[in-house]
């Protein structure tokens, strides 16, 4: 392990097929005003938006609704949740849906008392909130961004075509979270292997970084092996609740700050994937396994041992008788095949890219400092050109 840190996770959750009962524990610590968060109304057409509002009824509280909170949540959507929650002198933005709707509610709940431009404030300076935050709960209908335990916030600015997070500290986590995996058996294939293939790269992000023999990566390892077989479950029966219910959880440890501990982390793949958003629109998963294998491939020869020990301990790649390189190769071959098998987008033109975006995208894409190769506009260019 490196580095010094500290650990502490705010979050509660309630897991199971009961979990919104946990609703009946948190709704008393808070007022009485609640606004209710929610995308595109799929949770009106499954019945959870039915179920949730009882609750909240039963509670006696007064509901105000802020719904079409799109995947890709818009800066300008965010000051439209602003003024709504000002309205209704919210207290707790409870969120009803995926992690875009959790990041938004987040957006939303650091920004009710801030009177600067949020977007300058929390998306280009990256600065700390300074203001009284609006506490955020979140009950979840789909997994991949682990944003129901963490303070991540992701936003995109059409205008200036950049799609970009803020991880905000420990008072922004939302208070409490209810995780029902059967919450998530509606959601399309499409959405779901999107889902998981997020839950994978923030592994990933954290996991390619670092020479040290770190727990962190042990635990990576371990979290991984668990995502890909629930997953192959999961694409053949969607309604299989152990699988299901694995990948919820994995979701959730994926991101909330345990296996980020002692480590570098990389995040390149993100800010790829990212970039690559602010232009498309595209569905966020899918941004990241098309730029995946042609940004790992550029990497290879600056991480090879790190590459190798992941196709030894995640992929089962036996080293006899290879070469270092040999093994990372094999390990990526056989993660390129596994995300195939998934139905994962591998090319950017998939998703609607073209080769006329390329030079505003390589200038959008965010560099960060924390791989094995600090990536400059040349090597950016490279990795989105092999991408389609």
């Amino acid at each position: 392990m490196i580095g010094n840190f500290t650990y502490c996770n705010p979050t509660k959750l309630y897991f199971g097929k009961d979990a919104l009962e946990g609703l009946n524990e948190e709704l008393p610590k808070y007022g009485k005003n609640i606004l209710l968060v929610y995308g595109g109304g799929s949770i009106k057409r499954n019945g959870i938006y039915e179920k949730v509002v009882a609750v909240l009824k039963a509670q006696g509280k007064q509901i105000f609704e802020d719904g079409g909170v799109m995947p890709n949540p818009t800066i300008e959507k965010v000051r439209e949740g602003v003024e709504r929650a000002r309205a209704a002198n919210a207290d707790l933005i409870l969120a009803v849906g995926g992690g875009s709707v959790c990041d938004y509610a987040k957006a939303v709940s650091v920004s009710v008392h801030c009177h600067e431009d949020v977007w300058e404030k929390y998306f280009i300076r990256f600065e700390d909130v300074s203001c009284e935050v609006v506490p955020v709960g979140c009950v979840l209908t789909m997994v991949g961004t682990g944003s129901e335990m963490n303070g991540g916030s992701v936003i995109t600015n059409h205008a200036q075509k950049l799609k970009i997070g803020h991880v905000f500290g420990a008072n922004v986590f939302p208070k409490f979270s209810v995780l029902n995996p059967e919450f998530t058996f509606t959601l399309p294939k499409y959405q779901m292997i999107s889902g998981i293939y997020d839950i994978m790269s923030h592994i990933l992000e954290q996991y390619f970084s670092g020479t040290d023999d770190n727990t962190s990566d042990y635990l990576a390892e371990g979290l991984l092996r668990s995502l890909i077989h629930s997953a192959e479950i999961a694409v053949e029966d969607p309604l299989d609740y152990e699988a299901r219910s694995n990948i919820m959880w994995t979701a959730t440890w994926a991101l909330n700050t345990l296996i980020a501990k002692g480590k570098t982390e990389d995040w390149m793949v993100h800010m790829l994937g990212q970039s690559v958003g602010a232009h498309t629109d595209a569905t966020h998963g899918m941004t990241l396994s098309a730029v995946t294998m042609p940004y790992y491939r550029y990497l290879l020869p600056y991480a090879t041992a790190k590459f190798a020990r992941y196709a030894e301990n995640v992929w089962g790649v036996d080293r006899t008788g290879k070469t270092e390189m040999q093994v990372a190769r094999e390990g990526l071959e056989r993660m390129e095949a596994w995300m195939r098998k998934l139905g994962l987008v591998m090319d950017l033109t998939e998703l609607g890219a073209t080769r006329e975006m390329l030079d505003g995208m390589v200038k959008s894409t965010l560099i960060m400092k924390g791989g094995y190769k600090v990536m400059d506009e040349e090597d950016i260019r490279a990795v989105l050109s092999a991408s389609f």
